[in-house]
């Protein structure tokens, strides 16, 4: 005889832990982790905080997201180490953002669950102000830019407008997706403003390094230019010559050659001197970064015979859409070195130091 007491026990600890599970798993599906900067200092310091947040519900228009890979951003190093004024706190940095919609808002029609996207900096613009009627949504004065104004994606989840994510294509690997949003689209705009991208001819010369400038020179290459690479860094220089660079050599070297356009992708005004003395005449020099240490002197014969300085500000979503395009068309692949979620300091202390001249990203999943 099966004893009865027996039964009665094993059938209300089948219950129990029953209970427990599900307990466990509504709490799983509230928290979640992210790395969250609540006071800005030196990446030294690791201001960035591993902590338990509530996951994010998604409004009207907005899509959540399961994040896959967060790509690291020299930006996301200028707001944690207080190069750029905080406008959130506290604040979820991360902008390239690849992930999977769980999650739609009731008014939400273009995306589906399920759907593999990616997140970039423009989080949402007006469509209404007069920069985003001519085309130029990156400056909307109300813009809001994702992991800055909104939390971003160093995190497991988050939300984002539905109108301002990007369908991805399934041949892309999703950790290798990631820089794309950003230091690629970056880099496709400020190539686009050189004017040499519609020419398809013509000398470009890249100033410093990275992994936007990475990118740049991939592309260039594929639709023709010569590109001339300027880095204070040895290695950097073998490693321009092995991905195609037609010269390499230090930012401050003499070339018998003039460039037809620049791209400036280091924050030294020293380094855009430089650029703006090897930059042919008419020829425009472009600069690639968010932020840029003060321009004190500025010799009047430097920029003569119409000679152009111009900025980038942010990137819209027809570049990014513009850049993806062209990434399948020619088969570019960025070399992405990886780190946990909560190796995010680490990550961009690495950035910082310029250890590697690929892309760094944070698999989350």
């Amino acid at each position: 005889m099966v004893d009865v007491t027996v039964l009665i026990v094993k059938m209300f600890e089948t219950i129990f832990f029953n209970k427990l599970n599900t307990m466990f798993k509504l709490i799983w599906w509230f928290v979640l982790k992210a790395m969250v900067l609540y006071n800005q200092d030196f990446i030294e310091n690791k201001p960035l905080k591993y902590v338990d947040i509530d996951k994010p519900v998604p409004r009207s228009d907005e899509v959540l997201i399961e994040i896959y890979a967060c790509g690291v951003c020299r930006t996301d190093l200028h707001i944690v180490e207080g190069n750029l004024p905080l406008v959130k706190k506290p604040i979820i940095p991360g902008h390239q953002v690849v992930g999977k919609v769980v999650d739609t808002g009731e008014n939400v029609v273009s995306v589906d669950k399920g759907a593999l996207v990616g997140v970039a900096w423009l989080y949402w613009s007006c469509s209404e102000c007069k920069y985003c009627r001519r085309d130029l949504e990156n400056l909307c004065d109300k813009a809001l830019f994702t992991g800055y104004s909104v939390d971003g994606g160093y995190a497991e989840y988050m939300v984002a407008k539905d109108k301002f994510v990007y369908p991805l294509k399934t041949s892309l690997d999703y950790v290798e997706a990631s820089p794309l949003l950003c230091a690629g689209a970056i880099g496709y705009r400020a190539l686009k403003h050189t004017g040499l991208l519609s020419r398809g001819e013509g000398i470009l010369g890249l100033f410093g390094f990275g992994s936007s400038a990475y990118l740049t020179l991939l592309l260039a290459k594929k639709i023709g230019l010569k590109v001339y690479v300027f880095t204070h860094t040895r290695w950097k220089i073998d490693e321009a010559f092995k991905l195609g660079a037609d010269w390499a050599g230090d930012t401050y070297e003499e070339i018998s050659i003039k460039l037809d356009a620049s791209i400036v992708y280091a924050p030294s005004s020293r380094v855009l001197i430089e650029a703006l003395k090897k930059t042919d005449r008419s020829g425009r020099v472009v600069i690639g970064e968010i932020y840029m240490e003060p321009i004190e002197k500025l010799d009047y014969k430097l920029i003569w015979f119409e000679k152009e300085i111009k900025t980038v500000a942010n990137v819209t979503r027809r570049d990014v859409i513009e850049f993806l395009n062209l990434v399948e068309k020619y088969g570019i692949r960025p070399r992405v070195k990886t780190y946990r979620l909560s190796e995010a300091n680490e990550a961009l202390e690495e950035l910082k130091k310029t250890r590697t001249i690929g892309q760094i990203a944070l698999r989350i999943r």
